[in-house]
């Protein structure tokens, strides 16, 4: 698991991608969630090493790589 101490570190996620923690929110909301349907999840955002799509995944299924 990570926490806010390895963002800026190489990360990977349960699925193997590999990239760089770039933030953890605690009090995330999805905006594709209905409205009034909506809840706070932690979410940790990781962006690829070379560049592309930023994705985003629960920190207790993210490790250091």
């Amino acid at each position: 698991m990570i926490d806010r101490t390895d963002i800026g570190e190489r990360v990977q996620d349960v699925y193997g991608r590999t990239g760089i923690l770039r933030d953890i929110d605690p009090a995330w909301e999805d905006p594709s969630d209905p409205p009034g349907g909506r809840g706070q999840h932690v979410v940790a955002f990781i962006s690829p090493e070379r560049g592309g799509c930023q994705w985003h995944a629960d920190p207790t299924t993210v490790q250091r790589a």
